[in-house]
């Protein structure tokens, strides 16, 4: 197998910088928390690791309901309650009218991602592009290894190739395999490796998620095909994906209730209260703002 050497990456100082520097006010681990009780949830739902009889119980409408149409909710989950940036996958409802469609096959597919023999390398491999919607990168499909395998902590929230790639050269450097000596999947273990290895070599980010580690890549490292941020914005959000309005709402209220819990103004029981309060309830935060900032004065 022909290795090509590539010396573009980050010196192990500055990469332990960036990385004892990150995410300070701990917003972005409140996101992963939340994403983390809803991979939770998730996995309470379909217990196919923990009981892999209960995949051959899998309803046809938890893939796609054919009356009315619609996504079904294992589907909807990994949509929506798992959709923080980098994790967010693109699927047309076809591919998942295709799963419900070739349930048998979805199943066989569910049976190799939770098999505990097998590599992540075959897992990626597995015949996913029978399903029409789950070939080419299979994006899909490695999400759906990561939701249930992420507690194993071998595998990324990180389903491009060409991202994790990207991700290695920068906190790497070394040991880029040739793409056309290997499967998609020995790619993807391949680099999956390379990148967990700087994870768990680093004092302060081996005790991180996986999900975690993955934020910290795509803020700090963002790929060429990431929305970059303007030139023209603030420099602290500079260099990195582009920040919504929501996400910078909710930064704005972390630092208020910081705040205010380093003033004596609000006990911590308080704190947890009103950060829930703000997640459950959007149409109250602008009230919950106001509140908050009368306790300043």
């Amino acid at each position: 197998m022909f290795i090509v050497w590539v010396f573009v990456f980050m010196s192990g100082s500055l990469l332990q910088q960036k990385i004892e520097s990150f995410d300070k006010n701990s917003v972005i681990k409140y996101e992963v928390n939340l994403a983390l009780g809803a991979l939770k949830g998730f996995r309470q739902k379909f217990l196919f690791a923990e009981n892999l009889a209960t995949i051959e119980w899998l309803d046809p409408d938890n893939l796609f309901r054919i009356n009315p149409d619609g996504v079904g909710e294992f589907f909807y989950l990994l949509e929506n309650n798992l959709n923080l940036p980098g994790l967010s996958v693109q699927n047309s409802s076809n591919a998942y009218r295709n799963a419900r469609l070739q349930i048998k096959d979805f199943r066989n597919l569910l049976r190799t991602v939770v098999d505990e023999r097998k590599t992540l390398a075959q897992k990626v491999d597995a015949s996913w592009e029978r399903i029409g919607g789950f070939g080419q990168d299979k994006k899909l499909a490695k999400k759906i290894i990561y939701c249930f395998n992420y507690e194993k902590d071998g595998v990324l929230p990180i389903f491009s190739n060409q991202h994790l790639r990207h991700f290695v050269n920068r906190v790497v450097g070394a040991g880029v395999l040739q793409i056309k000596y290997l499967s998609l999947g020995q790619e993807y273990e391949h680099y999956t490796v390379e990148l967990l290895h700087v994870k768990n070599n680093s004092a302060v980010a081996k005790n991180w998620t996986t999900l975690y580690f993955m934020r910290f890549l795509y803020q700090v490292f963002p790929p060429p095909d990431s929305e970059l941020v303007e030139a023209n914005v603030p420099a602290e959000r500079k260099g990195g994906m582009v920040v919504t309005d929501e996400q910078l709402d909710l930064q704005g209220f972390m630092r208020l209730l910081g705040e205010l819990q380093k003033q004596g103004k609000v006990t911590g029981e308080q704190f947890r209260e009103k950060r829930d309060l703000w997640m459950r309830q959007p149409s109250e935060r602008e009230m919950l703002m106001c509140q908050l900032k009368k306790l300043l004065v």
